[in-house]
């Protein structure tokens, strides 16, 4: 009876101090702004069925990602005993579950067994933490706290398993002593019992003080965690099931700005009455804690600090001072600083600091690339870019704080229609003089015919001096198939990909806007493109614009031309040579495709080689984010370097990609060091080409 009420009392004043710190970061999570709507339940419980309780980005590491799965399932399969223990607690009952018969045994069997497993991987974490030294368990954001935290929270596991062991192996004991029934099936503790030798009242002593040392660790554990970084133990699987379900490399539209935006186009819009959901906000981007969503706090309480993301992260590997952890750790940190006040005083309160300069500097923000590496590795889902382009967004549209070479592309985006200083008038000059079949859109109209595809050439396809090229390459290809296609010609205009993803989002959706009314005029269905960016802005962000094409890259069109028999090699001119693929952020990582691009290759029976980093492990080249118009944030070394040098090492003959970027990159990667002569950088297009003989 006595132990009963323990018990009741040590557990209700868990509860209560539990549920004081739940109702605080209630109150938190209403300080912050409205997300997107919970959708597509069926697909997020699948989502958080791989992903949280299969752990398979945990296993991208293959070795130390299933010490931490093990430890996962460990615990999954380790709570259901604890709450038996807790229905024992409260009712004063021994074994409460025991009447679920063979499913008890095999369910305290597991547990048994991996208690041990868990008690090893927790050493194997604190080995590394202590004396291994990791890498990616340092940074300006891990302070000494961080570490102790760690440490506290592993040694608590340990203990947690340790009593775990002891509670079962003198549970068998004592029963045995007492001639008792044992209920459920301890292979591990069956053997360990058989080894200690004592009165069956030290057994009964032992088992009890392994009991309570459990129990109450656990109730410990239960508070502690809240203000851990182990917090991610409540928030990891929420915050998979409510994770984005977009691609990648699809940025969340700002109805506010569409909003302004269609006003401006038409001011006789639906858009011009006021707005009663409350979608405009005060102010465009994030400056501070109170502008970012209920689903961006809740990312940075779900942050494990495990560093994956910025082990991934180009800039930081070049010495750049990003860290996509860091960023999401100063969200938190900013709430906890700034939250209670609001609380207290209204969300107007102000301290004099904000979250973009106090916590995170400009010179972080601009650095990054958005090659959505961090995304990728994160174990548990958070969506770093949309941290890094509300603040970008912030700078730009609020303060006009960009980089100066990125105003001016702006500036070119919105007068010329391109990020260069080209007029519309020269998008064709690429063309000039190459007798290429090449039909122009208005024209095509005109006659009352409607071409199969529309190729969108994109500012760089029509404008850069190495990829007009690839550009007029592939319309070789395009031409040698008879394909029906068109070009908008001195209609198109720049896509506003650079525009967006450099914070101008109000820029972007003039530019989208002012592209999918003309499209739709013309009834374009299908969209073809040599460059990834276009792709995927294409792909995933104009259906939130109203523009809904179906839109093929340049590498997946080849592939289908080379399954239906229509693209046949016999020349075997890179028979003899080493190529290397580098893939393109927005075409992999971003869009998953990885494939098309390496078909291609082998249809050519050239003999591939694939670098380390590769498909989505992929290490950017360097010029996304806006990256390609301006200078590099200061390091050790460019991005690009650190991928030439790379593909390098393959001893490739050939370094090829699919990306106009990428292209550049590689190119000025080959002549820093001097090899532009030696090994050759190609697009998969011009290789097709040179091997038809075009």
């Amino acid at each position: 009876m006595i132990k009963q009420i323990v018990f009741i009392v040590s557990f209700f004043i868990t509860l209560l101090v539990f549920g004081y710190t739940a109702r605080n970061y209630i109150r938190f999570f209403r300080l912050t702004g409205r997300g997107f709507p919970v959708k597509n339940i069926g697909k997020r419980i699948v989502l958080t069925l791989k992903v949280a309780f299969g752990q398979t980005k945990i296993l991208r590491r293959p070795l130390i990602g299933l010490l931490h799965a093990f430890v996962f399932w460990g615990f999954c399969v380790i709570l259901i005993g604890s709450i038996e223990m807790t229905i024992d607690g409260l009712f004063a009952t021994e074994k409460a579950l025991k009447l679920l018969g063979v499913i008890h045994d095999i369910i305290m069997a597991s547990g048994d067994l991996f208690a041990v497993v868990v008690l090893l991987a927790i050493l194997v974490f604190l080995f590394r933490r202590l004396f291994m030294h990791v890498k990616r368990f340092r940074g300006i954001e891990m302070q000494k706290i961080s570490h102790f935290d760690a440490n506290i929270a592993l040694t608590l596991i340990l203990i947690l398993m340790v009593t775990l062991i002891g509670m079962n192996t003198f549970y068998i004991r004592s029963m045995a002593a007492e001639r008792m029934p044992v209920y459920g099936y301890y292979p591990l503790s069956n053997l360990l019992s058989g080894i200690f030798n004592m009165s069956p009242e030290m057994s009964v002593i032992i088992y009890q003080s392994c009991w309570w040392s459990h129990i109450l660790i656990i109730f410990v554990f239960a508070n502690y965690l809240p203000y851990s970084k182990h917090f991610h133990v409540f928030m990891s699987v929420p915050n998979v099931f409510l994770s984005r379900m977009e691609s990648l490399g699809k940025l969340d539209i700002m109805e506010s700005i569409t909003r302004e935006v269609k006003i401006m186009m038409n001011p006789d819009s639906a858009y011009s009455t006021p707005d009663e959901t409350g979608a405009v906000s005060g102010r465009f981007g994030i400056l501070d804690i109170e502008d970012v969503t209920w689903k961006n706090y809740l990312d940075s309480l779900s942050c494990t600090e495990c560093g994956r993301c910025t082990s991934a992260c180009p800039a930081n590997l070049t010495g750049k001072k990003l860290s996509p952890r860091k960023i999401i750790m100063d969200v938190r940190a900013r709430m906890k600083e700034k939250g209670p006040q609001m609380i207290r005083q209204g969300k107007e309160y102000s301290d004099q600091k904000t979250l973009i300069r106090d916590y995170i500097t400009e010179e972080e923000l601009w650095a990054c690339t958005l090659c959505n590496a961090c995304a990728q590795e994160c174990p548990v889902n958070i969506y770093h870019p949309a941290f890094i382009v509300g603040m970008r967004r912030y700078l730009v549209m609020e303060e006009s704080a960009a980089p100066g070479e990125l105003n001016a592309i702006f500036s070119n985006i919105e007068n010329n229609g391109a990020p260069w200083q080209f007029s519309h008038e020269d998008r064709l000059l690429w063309a000039e003089g190459t007798g290429l079949n090449l039909p122009v859109m208005a024209e095509v109209f005109a006659r009352g015919e409607k071409p199969e595809y529309l190729f969108w050439v994109g500012s760089a396809g029509a404008f850069d001096d190495r990829y007009k090229n690839v550009t007029r390459a592939f319309v070789k290809v395009l031409n040698h198939l008879n394909t029906n296609f068109a070009v908008l010609g001195t209609e198109e205009i720049s896509s506003g990909d650079v525009a967006r993803r450099s914070g101008n989002e109000m820029l972007f959706q003039m530019q989208a806007l002012m592209i999918i009314e003309r499209l739709n005029n013309y009834g374009v269905d299908k969209i073809l493109t040599c460059d990834p960016h276009i792709y995927n802005t294409f792909k995933n962000e104009y259906p939130d614009l109203g523009g809904n094409f179906k839109v093929v890259h340049h590498s997946q069109f080849l592939k289908e031309q080379i399954k239906l028999g229509n693209l046949k090699f016999s020349s075997g001119l890179f028979r003899d040579k080493i190529i290397t693929y580098h893939d393109p952020c927005y075409l992999g990582r971003a869009n998953n495709e990885y494939e098309s691009p390496r078909f291609v290759l082998a249809a050519l029976l050239a003999r591939k080689t694939e670098m380390n980093r590769n498909r989505s492990y992929a290490l950017c080249c360097g010029a996304g984010g806006g990256q390609m118009f301006k200078e590099a944030e200061q390091g050790e070394k460019e991005v690009f370097i650190e991928r030439t040098e790379e593909a390098l090492r393959t001893g490739a003959d050939i370094i090829t990609t699919a990306c106009p970027y990428c292209m550049t990159m590689l190119t000025d990667g080959l002549k820093y060091k001097n090899l532009e002569a030696s090994v050759k950088n190609y697009d998969i297009a011009e290789l097709v080409a040179l091997e038809l003989g075009l």
